[in-house]
């Protein structure tokens, strides 16, 4: 958590004196790798050997993740951001599996004085696993600090998928990857996005519960057509894409998303495909599973059937992504004093999912858990 004091600003980002940014979390060292799977897999009834197995994916790099340090360079990139609209409001940093856990965040920010804040989730999709799961982690700290006395208010800036902050920077990067490449033969070019795998369970009742469900599936679809399309004009290729997965981690026996990123190579590379270009739209940073899962893994299947790979960046700290984010805390305030926002962007399409999820999105299918920032 940086610098928390007290929030007196009645500017731009009234009502909320304090900002989160509610990230995953990950061990810092070997010692706190196994303590950390136990807290991610938690009610899931998975032995301890698969998660000795996962384990070493960590201890591989050293015992710790990737994702705490690129939590921290976001938080100074965004500091810096804030600091350039002349914004004082404080940052904060809290985890949903690992310290600084949110519960321990929130309870420093009622310290300190904070009593409503305004929470960026590092996962621009909507799904029970990358929206709904960190509502529900919400809903429990500012359930313990009410049991213990310290009332605070939570809100969360609506899915990003679709701001062009996110989208645009995303289009920019696998462009400039093509670009790089020089001259190959379209159809010897594949773009390949990959996001994180979900059981098809999770997917289908994703997006609010009036709706037609697969918003997690159909927000990617929706933006890997977009980029690939953005690349075709800029370049005046004629590049064919697809859509895979990669991270599953459930039993064999509960059909997950797929293709997974590795069985898609290798089935490209009997297609006449020599290059991929692998552009990791489902991540904000390169945390485990763009490092391991895709620049290990991936890049090792890639070597093995001759395809050539190419790995774009994630958005990371990126400035018009960081700029972005605070366009949508901007976007937020505003309507929680009741005004229209001054600027709502999308891209690709005009359907801007809501800050407050409507009844039934995203559902627990597990248990019935209380959430916060929705209508539910």
């Amino acid at each position: 958590m940086t610098s928390p004091q007290p929030g007196t600003d009645t500017g731009p980002l009234a009502p909320y004196d304090g900002i989160l940014l509610l990230s995953f979390g990950g061990p810092e060292k070997p010692d706190d790798v196994m303590p950390f799977l136990r807290t991610v897999a938690a009610g899931r009834g998975i032995p301890d050997e698969r998660l000795a197995a996962v384990a070493e994916h960590y201890y591989s790099f050293g015992g710790k993740s990737p994702i705490n340090d690129q939590n921290r360079a976001l938080l100074s990139a965004l500091r810096s951001e804030l600091d350039r609209r002349e914004i004082a409001t404080p940052l904060l940093w809290g985890n949903r599996n690992f310290h600084p856990f949110v519960t321990e965040t929130l309870r420093d920010a009622h310290e300190a004085g904070m009593r409503r804040v305004l929470t960026i989730i590092t996962s621009a999709y909507s799904s029970y696993s990358s929206c709904r799961q960190y509502r529900e982690d919400l809903a429990a700290a500012v359930q313990t600090l009410a049991d213990e006395g310290r009332e605070i208010e939570v809100d969360k800036v609506r899915p990003y998928f679709n701001h062009p902050g996110f989208s645009r920077v995303n289009a920019r990067h696998v462009t400039e990857a093509v670009r790089a490449l020089g001259p190959r033969a379209d159809d010897e070019v594949r773009l390949v996005f990959v996001t994180h795998s979900i059981p098809e369970g999770i997917d289908d009742t994703s997006g609010p519960g009036d709706g037609e469900g697969n918003a997690y599936r159909r927000q990617h679809l929706a933006l890997a057509a977009a980029i690939t399309e953005e690349v075709n004009a800029t370049l005046s290729r004629g590049l064919d894409h697809e859509l895979v997965y990669c991270s599953r981690s459930g039993p064999l026996s509960q059909p997950w998303l797929d293709p997974d990123v590795n069985d898609a190579l290798r089935t490209l590379a009997g297609s006449g495909v020599k290059t991929v270009v692998v552009a990791p739209i489902g991540f904000v940073s390169d945390h485990m599973e763009v490092r391991f899962d895709l620049d290990t893994e991936a890049a090792q299947t890639a070597a093995d059937v001759g395809l050539e790979m190419v790995r774009v960046p994630t958005v990371g700290t990126d400035p018009e992504f960081v700029s972005g984010l605070v366009d949508l805390v901007f976007e937020r305030a505003a309507q929680a004093r009741g005004q229209a926002p001054s600027d709502v962007r999308s891209w690709p399409g005009d359907d801007v999912f809501p800050p407050v999820c409507r009844p039934g999105c995203c559902p627990n299918l597990r248990a019935s858990r209380p959430a916060l920032c929705g209508s539910d």
